[in-house]
């Protein structure tokens, strides 16, 4: 299958009408310590499993099992296990805080709560650390993938303000990482390794 254009020219017609998240899927080392993790740990119901020998999309074998929990919104998060007892591998070029998946608690109270499940079940946990629009803690799952717990610490008109400033700071980051390029004169962005 060749690899997909992900670099698209200008686009026809309306907008995709994305209305939200359906699920999140990564590689996990093993369903059941998953499923711990999230359904008793964390609480999301594990709700919908799938067992196949061959992959829908592409009808490459490859035995697996789709595990999906549920969140509040009806969203979900799930995981394939491909039975070898491997977990994904973190990627070699990107530092270990900038992949990660962010899930919304109500309040800060609920996040200090969650807080402490966690620790008191022997999982680290960094943070709180304030974001000034949202209140945020980090760890990582039994698979290596980091997960933030945050809430919302601001009213729903600061977050407008900071839309309607969104393309100009984009803008500005645009300009500010091509001069940082051109001074390093290799064409490749600063390491923050």
């Amino acid at each position: 299958m060749p690899p997909m254009n992900t670099s698209p020219s200008s686009p026809t017609g309306s907008p995709v009408p994305v209305g939200g998240l359906h699920h999140f899927a990564w590689r996990c080392r093993d369903a059941e310590e998953t499923r711990r993790f999230y359904e008793d740990l964390l609480g999301l119901p594990l709700v919908h499993v799938i067992k196949a020998d061959h992959v829908p999309s592409t009808g490459e074998y490859c035995p697996y099992v789709h595990i999906f929990f549920q969140m509040r919104d009806g969203s979900y998060i799930a995981f394939f296990d491909l039975g070898d007892n491997v977990k994904a591998l973190p990627s070699p070029n990107t530092p270990a805080w900038v992949n990660h998946i962010a899930l919304r608690v109500d309040s800060v109270d609920a996040l200090l709560a969650a807080k402490a499940r966690l620790e008191s079940a022997g999982v680290e946990v960094l943070g709180i650390t304030d974001h000034h629009i949202i209140e945020s803690i980090y760890f990582f799952d039994p698979n290596g993938i980091r997960l933030e717990l945050t809430t919302p610490t601001v009213p729903q008109a600061t977050m407008d303000a900071h839309a309607a400033r969104a393309h100009a700071e984009l803008d500005a980051w645009i300009e500010d990482k091509a001069r940082l390029l051109a001074g390093q004169g290799h064409g490749k962005a600063p390491s923050h390794g």
